[in-house]
């Protein structure tokens, strides 16, 4: 278990960087794991390219649940959503797999590697990403609040 939480999991779930709620916010969702309880709120506030400007989460859950929706906050500000989508798809790559490969374009999100061995684990770990996404979705919608200069 000490591979599984690592030094930057631990510091991260007990004080989170990019913590709380946006307001407003262009865009939030959230994600709720009813089998270990983990839940999350993301709200984004988006740039004039579209991309995100400011993430932050609300999240309840464990360890696991809120470093991973705290360095995921992190890493997306200031990409548009395809990136988004493909760092998604590589960090989800690594969840499964634990493959080195793919964990050097991850940066920080790298610290998750070893989940792959703990599966039922994943899900916390991927909660604030799908709640990112329905944000980012709404955030781009019609009606979003997203104020076009």
């Amino acid at each position: 278990m000490s591979d599984l939480y690592q030094q930057l999991i631990v510091e991260r779930a007990r004080a989170p960087h990019r913590a709380g709620v946006l307001e407003p916010a262009d865009g939030g969702a959230e994600g709720d794991n009813p089998f270990c309880g983990d839940r999350v709120q993301v709200t984004v506030r988006l740039g004039a390219d579209g991309g995100v400007a400011e993430s932050r989460h609300r999240t309840r859950g464990c360890a696991i649940c809120t470093a991973s929706a705290d360095l995921m906050a992190e890493s997306v500000e200031g990409l548009q959503r395809p990136a988004i989508a493909s760092l998604y798809e590589r960090f989800g790559a690594m969840l499964q797999s634990g493959e080195s490969g793919t964990t050097d374009s991850l940066g920080l999100l790298a610290a998750f590697r070893s989940l792959h061995e703990y599966r039922s684990r994943i899900r916390c770990a991927t909660l604030p990403w799908t709640a990112l996404l329905d944000a980012m979705s709404e955030a781009a919608g019609p009606g979003s609040g997203r104020k076009d200069t």
